[in-house]
């Protein structure tokens, strides 16, 4: 394989890649198809190194060179394109466990690009981990450790951690089920309480994860514990060893988990309000500062809640507010509660459009794209 270095013109920030970018000494650092999410990442990137195959670098000129004449110019990806394409990109790099790469230095550039487009826009960022689409429970495993790792975020820089300590928790929630990805997406699908094997293969996965991990040469003890622990409990009675002593951030990294279970649709399971939830959380923990913080972050109604207004209209929260109670949401039906064809802007906090309560009618949610929901289309 014969490598060529990259300079800035050969990557765009925010395109996905046209063809793998590598190591000097060939390893696999981002894959054909993956985003390079900001321009502090592609600074970080070309100062390391970054290459391509020579072969690869002429098909993709060849296939400007082609579609050169008449081609359309490229739809500007949204906030909600990125999210989409980190999924995917989570997907696949948990897959490649032990495949050979430099897993550890995949790793880093991902989180790296995580922790970027959360700061970029978090109500975005929160407006996907609660308004999940019921048509992919499938991708539960994935989707679920994404949103998890989010909450550790938020959670973990509310309660003023060092920002090393935060990469460390993201990194942890982004792999602490790598040995059960498939069985999370069964168990949200399959509508029935796990059997006797599933239980034994949830009790065995941090271990395992651990295992698989280190196999794959992660030497991060901090990120191997908190793997280990999130499913430990202070004064015992977790898993898979029942300790009574658990580190900071796999309680940290529970609450995260648990959080976002309780509001996570699974078939046959209604997700908690975001208020139940938070009200179990942080009973639950025994009012842990921890619980306080990824409650605070979240909010009364994070966006992505589907509420009734008191005008009659009902609106999908956008934007967390100054006041816990009154957040800025985008109205998708008028005062009789019919469809328009428009989103409206709503400032909860103004006389007439207070938040009545909670709707319920989620199919009408889903027929609304969130590009309308926060004006990127009309």
């Amino acid at each position: 394989m014969q490598l060529l270095r990259l300079v800035a013109h050969h990557i765009k920030v925010g395109v996905p890649l046209p063809f793998g970018v590598r190591s000097e000494d060939a390893k696999l650092l981002l894959a054909c198809g993956q985003v390079v999410a900001s321009e502090a990442q592609l600074e970080a990137l070309l100062d390391r190194g970054a290459y391509a195959d020579v072969e690869e670098i002429k098909a993709w000129q060849r296939a400007l060179q082609e579609a050169a004449q008449g081609q359309k110019p490229q739809r500007q990806l949204t906030l909600f394109d990125h999210w989409a394409q980190m999924n995917r990109r989570l997907d696949q790099l948990l897959r490649s466990l032990g495949r050979g790469d430099d897993f550890p230095a995949l790793v880093d550039a991902f989180v790296g690009e995580f922790i970027a487009l959360v700061d970029r826009d978090p109500d975005v960022a929160i407006y996907g981990s609660i308004r999940q689409d019921p048509r992919r429970l499938a991708e539960y495993g994935v989707a679920h450790a994404l949103h998890t790792a989010l909450a550790g975020q938020l959670m973990a820089r509310r309660a003023g951690w060092a920002e090393e300590r935060v990469e460390t928790l993201v990194r942890a929630a982004l792999t602490m089920n790598v040995a059960t990805l498939d069985l999370q997406g069964a168990l949200a699908v399959q509508g029935e309480r796990p059997t006797t094997a599933q239980l034994a293969q949830i009790r065995a996965h941090p271990q395992q994860a651990v295992d698989r991990l280190r196999a794959a040469g992660v030497c991060d003890e901090a990120w191997l514990q908190t793997v280990l622990e999130h499913h430990e409990q202070p004064g015992g009675g977790g898993y898979p060893q029942g300790l009574g002593e658990v580190c900071e951030a796999a309680v940290a990294l529970r609450l995260a988990d648990v959080f976002l279970a309780k509001i996570s649709l699974r078939t046959g399971r209604v997700p908690l309000s975001m208020q139940e939830a938070a009200k179990q959380l942080f009973q639950q923990s025994g009012g842990s500062p921890l619980a306080a913080a990824l409650i605070k972050e979240y909010g009364i109604y994070p966006p992505g809640d589907f509420v009734r207004l008191a005008s009659g209209e009902l609106a999908v929260v956008t934007r967390r507010g100054p006041s816990a109670h009154a957040p800025m949401v985008a109205a998708i039906t008028d005062r009789a509660g019919l469809p328009t064809v428009r989103t409206t802007p709503r400032d909860t906090a103004q006389p007439g459009y207070q938040i009545a309560g909670r709707a319920t009618d989620l199919q009408l949610v889903l027929r609304v794209v969130p590009e309308r929901l926060y004006g990127l289309v009309g």
